[in-house]
């Protein structure tokens, strides 16, 4: 009875000290995921799409109910190897199953929903803590237990509610909100292999569908270009289309570029990626003074006709095929903002400090998780070796 006492009091101490370990987010897991990485891993939200806050032990309803026959939810990622520098092969605390007492979702689902917005990081591991009914009817909230196999990595956790068609998860706060489900991405995926009918590089087949949304009178759009020729390169059996999404609001010229943009994608392809490359190169003289003689002069320069493909541009046809656009990135989830990148339905940035290793990484899992052969060689995929010190970036 004493050795049962006193494992139950090491318990205790165990799990109190896990909790206690908890640093302000300066110090978290989470808070070293930049905030590019927190935006690709949740979707389109500006911060992340679950509130990242320290971890405390989930409460259980007043009245708990009756502990479901299904086991706790176990860790969805394996163990690092023992090589690796974990300090413990499980840094969580047990889940209680008596916070389970929502029907829906299932830990299986959210687990699902997690490896897939999370698991293209091999390092980072979860465990679903709650499911449990909200006064709100319907609503669902989840809390999950985050953290990476570091020596040293800190326990987070990340709440997050599902809507009562199950279809949605808003982060704590309304911090964003993202689809929701086992396959999170396919509806998006289907949405886009069906309508986004930009010009393309690369395979004919949409197995794996990589769909750039930019506006010619981005800065960051332009910057990124030689990023996307190298993700046509590094990716043979990819289809990449270059989706005109023009941000009208900020960038006054966008829609007309985006006009004439669908009239030089009407010769060819290749006509259109000249024509873009010169918009690009011109962008910063673009207003709505300049914006019709700069771009038929892109226009010319990539061969065509430049008083055609204004007359085009100027056309009611062509006008609503633009907007048909804007109203596909924003069904999409992608409105709104560019550079963006749908790999498969899943949304990722550009630009705002993600790496093209990281980017390189997402490509792959998402076409491992589909199913699809990228057509990447091993030493493509392989990361890019740390910079060497030169006399210019040495420590003055």
């Amino acid at each position: 009875m004493n050795a049962k006492k006193a494992s139950t009091e090491t318990h205790a101490k165990e799990k109190e000290s896990i909790l206690n370990s908890i640093s302000s987010p300066s110090k978290s897991v989470l808070a070293r995921i930049s905030a590019a990485a927190l935006v690709l891993t949740l979707g389109l939200s500006a911060a992340a799409a679950f509130a990242q806050t320290p971890a405390a032990a989930p409460k259980a309803p007043a009245q708990a109910p009756a502990a479901p026959a299904a086991p706790a939810p176990q860790l969805t990622t394996p163990s690092a190897p023992p090589s690796a520098p974990t300090a413990k092969a499980d840094p969580f605390p047990p889940a209680d199953p008596k916070l389970f007492s929502a029907p829906s979702p299932t830990p299986d689902t959210v687990n699902s929903f997690l490896k897939q917005v999370w698991g293209f990081n091999p390092d980072r591991i979860w465990r679903v803590m709650a499911i449990l009914p909200t006064p709100a009817p319907g609503v669902v909230k989840v809390v999950v237990y985050v953290t990476d196999k570091s020596a040293g990595a800190k326990v987070q956790a990340a709440t997050l509610y599902i809507t009562p068609d199950g279809k949605h998860a808003i982060g704590e706060g309304g911090s964003g909100i993202v689809n929701f489900g086992a396959t999170p991405f396919a509806d998006t995926r289907n949405l886009l292999k069906a309508h986004a009918d930009g010009a393309y590089r690369g395979a004919e087949s949409k197995d794996l569908e990589l769909v750039e949304f930019a506006d010619l009178q981005c800065p960051v759009c332009k910057d990124v270009q030689g990023t996307m020729d190298q993700i046509v390169k590094d990716f043979p059996k990819a289809h990449v289309v270059f989706q005109l999404s023009p941000l009208s609001e900020i960038h006054p010229s966008a829609f007309k570029a985006a006009a004439y943009g669908v009239c030089a994608q009407k010769q060819s392809n290749s006509a259109f990626f000249q024509f873009a490359a010169g918009v690009f190169d011109t962008q910063g003289g673009l207003t709505p003074a300049t914006d019709d003689a700069l771009l038929k002069a892109a226009a010319m320069r990539a061969g065509l006709d430049g008083a055609a493909i204004a007359a085009c541009a100027d056309t009611q046809a062509v006008k609503d095929i633009v907007k048909a656009d804007v109203k596909l990135a924003d069904d999409a989830g992608a409105g709104g903002q560019t550079p963006l990148l749908s790999v498969n339905g899943r949304i990722i940035p550009l630009s705002g400090g993600i790496t093209y290793d990281q980017i390189k990484q997402i490509i792959q899992f998402q076409a491992t998780l589909d199913g699809v052969d990228s057509g990447a060689t091993a030493e493509t995929l392989a990361p890019a070796p740390p910079q060497q010190p030169t006399l210019t970036t040495l420590p003055k």
